[in-house]
């Protein structure tokens, strides 16, 4: 029987296999293994074991037309779980040979172990039972182990196991990447270190990391090994051990393994270091009891629960909840939190978007900033260490100040690539998503929203504002005065949406004036002031001198951000970019009706040979994200500023307006969707909710998450009920509510960690409390126009009512309550 921790998997689809590899990866946010067959073997159009090392690239290049196309791409390591029996003188049993009698998958998230039953019947009517166990170690990060337990059922006789290392691997998850270069890896040494351990090293072929696999093998339950040889191939080595079985009775063979790099923190040698794991590892029951010690500990403080209520939320939607957090968990572990790696778009999980670190980030901050700071932290040191990448982009471009790039790797240069391949028509078109600058405003965001949560004013003073100020800088001089308007104006760029590249029939790529990026660009200018204010004298003195930043510079943010031009309609809707509404209107039920999934609507008209850039469409939120990152009162007081009055129907109409021209080809869409209708169409939001919170596990692109789960839709779903429906924001020194929980679903209960203070939160239709379990000093709770003093081992209780009004105090939600 399931329940609300387990995700199972029962008989066999191999269809449906990559999606199951995927959402049953185990990581500890250093390294993860996709949820594939240990018997497996090489990858196959079924199968795709991969294991990958947060912060592990390399590049490769291929010649495509006249083209010379250079990727770096998160390396696939050499695969550890290489496990393969055979009955008596029979072959290698795969998936699925024989007569299927059972076969059943489960994860169990709490404490992060996947087990698997598979009975079968060999053509004679031989049955076997294996029962497997393993884990990735989320306290000792080198580590993983596999269990595996066989059963004769009703024969006696032979049994032979192979336990190997594959060094053969390639980079193959992806189907549109498969005729690109993908041999990542070359094999320096596979050598048996004893009678039980084996040892592989390989180095990646350009960034020259070296990698280190030791694996040790041992046979119990009693069962003598008849022999047991090293079986070499061309980098794969093993173990192949013969056994004699007894009807009924089970052998056990433990497999544990130790993987280090050259890129983990306070390593000398890969091999020696993976040698030394491997020796003080202990056994895996031992070390199975560590692992769960650890998860108990990482899910009391991310803890999530929902009660149910009349409508009933059931087991699925708490299950699919624990299921995002358990895996942006195992791709950014705090267990991990010094290694130099970000938060890659599709976690430790696979292939897709090659490993890079996109502005995802901006939906994973919320839910680690304010459970497990520290971690947050270190994740932004990935940014701050590339600062002067970031830096160096910007002054070959011609700019000032720090230009991050859309896709980051290694190093921080752009990795984004010049082409890409569309696989419905099969043609490659010019790729521009480059521009889409706007991902250093994310990173801006997420430094003073952490700011904010935490108060740690020594990681501002430090670093982060800094890099918010190289940011600022770098986006001012990005605006220029256009003497026609009296406005400052940045064009040829790219907003959140993708879809919308360049004018029609233009040239060269990029648009004028995206919304999102300008109002954003305003945003960045007055909070550059509010750090500068918040620093100390001494090191405000220092970053003025070491960044030049001089009273003539300061002087034109300040102008800047009174006179940026904001495209708005003469109905009042706020343009995604200045001509957005010149441009066709596409006969959305046709398309519809023709190809019903018209989530790429790009690849779509591009195979007909049109072009999205002609139409008002939308592949996601754009000029939405201003809804979902800023208040109503916050935008108002932007838009005031800029000399813009926003009246209160201004924001519901340009809501509607996009919601009607967005194919949701992006995970992320529903999410911000279901956020910026929260409060106007509740049922609407829930259902959006729903869709972005199944994104992965309904696999509602249509193959996409056996490349790679989004993390940015996972954690977002969990930061939609915590600052959303719960109405959770950090501002002016205090913690802030504006619950709007669905009464029906129950009671909403998370817990946070603000200011150094653990607290329970609990929600309801419109009520929340609040309490402290300990700590010392007393924090500021508000809700609504309430605000009170909340003190350790205290609880604190508001009541809005159903009908109740916020007053002045701004909301957490884009919509707040519109002022009359």
């Amino acid at each position: 029987m399931t329940d609300a921790w387990t995700l199972v998997f029962k008989g066999w689809d191999p269809a449906d296999e990559g999606r199951r590899e995927a959402l049953l990866t185990l990581g500890n946010g250093q390294f993860a293994t996709r949820g594939a067959l240990p018997e497996a073997g090489a990858a196959d159009d079924v199968h795709h074991p991969g294991t990958y090392a947060a912060g592990c690239y390399n590049r490769l290049v291929d010649r495509i037309g006249e083209m010379d196309i250079e990727t770096e791409s998160l390396v696939n390591l050499p695969n550890w779980l290489d496990l393969r029996f055979a009955v008596a003188d029979g072959g290698w049993v795969g998936m699925p040979d024989g007569e299927l009698i059972e076969h059943r998958v489960t994860l169990d998230m709490r404490r992060g172990l996947l087990s698997r039953v598979r009975t079968f019947a060999d053509p004679i009517g031989r049955r076997t039972t294996v029962r497997q166990r393993r884990f990735v170690h989320m306290s000792r990060p080198h580590l993983a182990g596999l269990q595996t337990v066989i059963t004769a059922d009703n024969w006696s006789g032979r049994l032979r196991v192979a336990s190997g290392i594959d060094g053969s691997v390639t980079n193959s998850g992806v189907a549109r990447y498969r005729d690109m270069a993908s041999r990542h890896l070359e094999v320096l040494s596979a050598e048996p270190a004893d009678r039980e351990r084996l040892l592989l090293v390989a180095q990646t072929t350009q960034s020259r990391v070296r990698i280190a696999v030791a694996a040790r093998t041992r046979v119990e339950g009693g069962v003598a090994e008849r022999a047991r040889r090293v079986d070499r191939q061309r980098d794969r080595i093993a173990h192949e051990i013969d056994l004699d079985l007894e009807q009924g009775r089970a052998v056990t063979v433990e497999k544990i393994v130790a993987i280090v790099t050259a890129h983990d923190v306070a390593v000398s040698e890969p091999a020696v270091a993976a040698m030394s794991e491997l020796d003080a590892a202990g056994g895996f029951e031992a070390l199975v009891g560590s692992h769960e010690l650890a998860w108990y500990q990482l899910w009391r403080r991310f803890r999530l629960d929902l009660t149910d209520g009349r409508g009933g939320v059931g087991d699925d939607t708490l299950r699919t909840l624990r299921l995002c957090t358990f895996h942006v968990l195992q791709s950014v572990s705090a267990r991990a939190i010094d290694l130099d790696a970000g938060v890659p778009a599709r976690g430790l999980h696979g292939e897709a978007y090659r490993g890079h670190v996109f502005w995802d980030e901006l939906f994973v901050f919320p839910m680690l900033t304010l459970r497990s700071p520290a971690l947050a932290r270190g994740l932004l040191q990935y940014r701050v260490r590339r600062l002067d990448a970031a830096r160096r982009a910007a002054a070959a471009a011609g700019h000032t100040g720090a230009m991050y790039p859309w896709q980051s790797g290694s190093d921080g240069r752009e990795e984004s690539q010049r082409a890409h391949l569309n696989p419905r028509s099969g043609r490659w078109v010019p790729d521009p998503s480059r521009l889409q600058r706007h991902v250093g405003l994310a990173i801006a965001y997420s430094v003073w929203q952490y700011f904010q949560a935490t108060g740690d004013l020594e990681f501002l003073a430090d670093h982060g504002a800094e890099v918010l100020l190289e940011i600022a800088r770098f986006f001012a001089g990005l605006a220029r005065l256009d003497p026609a308007t009296d406005r400052y104006r940045i064009r040829g760029v790219m907003g959140p949406d993708e879809y919308s590249t360049r004018y029609p029939n233009a040239p060269e790529p990029g648009i004028d004036d995206n919304a999102y990026t300008n109002v954003m660009t305003v945003w960045l200018l007055c909070r550059a002031q509010d750090v500068l204010a918040a620093l100390p004298a001494v090191r405000r003195t220092e970053l003025i001198e070491s960044l030049d930043l001089g009273p003539a510079e300061l002087l034109h943010w300040e102008d800047v951000s009174r006179r940026m031009f904001v495209p708005i309609a003469a109905d009042g809707v706020i343009s995604q970019f200045d001509g957005y509404r010149d441009l066709a209107e596409l006969d959305w039920p046709d398309y519809r009706r023709r190809y019903g999934d018209i989530q790429r609507l790009d690849r779509i008209l591009e195979s007909e040979g049109r072009s999205v850039d002609d139409y008002q469409v939308s592949k996601q939120a754009d000029v939405l994200m201003l809804f979902f990152l800023l208040s109503a009162d916050e935008l108002r007081d932007l838009f005031g500023r800029l000399g813009y009055p926003l009246e209160p129907g201004q924001i519901p109409s340009t809501i509607e307006y996009y919601l009607a021209r967005t194919a949701h080809g992006s995970t992320l869409s529903a999410l911000v969707h279901a956020w910026v209708l929260a409060r106007s169409h509740r049922e609407q939001a829930l259902e959006l909710f729903e869709q972005a919170l199944r994104s992965d596990v309904a696999d509602i692109q249509g193959g996409t998450t056996a490349e790679g789960v989004h993390l940015g839709a996972m954690a977002g779903c969990v930061d939609l009920l915590q600052r959303c429906f719960a109405g959770l924001e950090t501002r002016g020194d205090a913690l802030w509510f504006n619950p709007h929980w669905p009464r029906r679903f129950g009671r909403l209960e998370f817990e946070v960690l603000y200011r150094g203070r653990p607290l329970t939160v609990a929600v309801s239709g419109r009520q929340v409390s609040v309490a402290s379990g300990g700590g010392r000093g007393t924090i500021m709770v508000g809700c609504g126009t309430a605000l009170r003093e909340l003190h350790p081992g205290t609880t604190v209780e508001f009541d809005m009512g159903e009908d109740a009004q916020l007053g002045s105090v701004p909301a957490a939600h884009p919509l707040g309550e519109p002022r009359a």
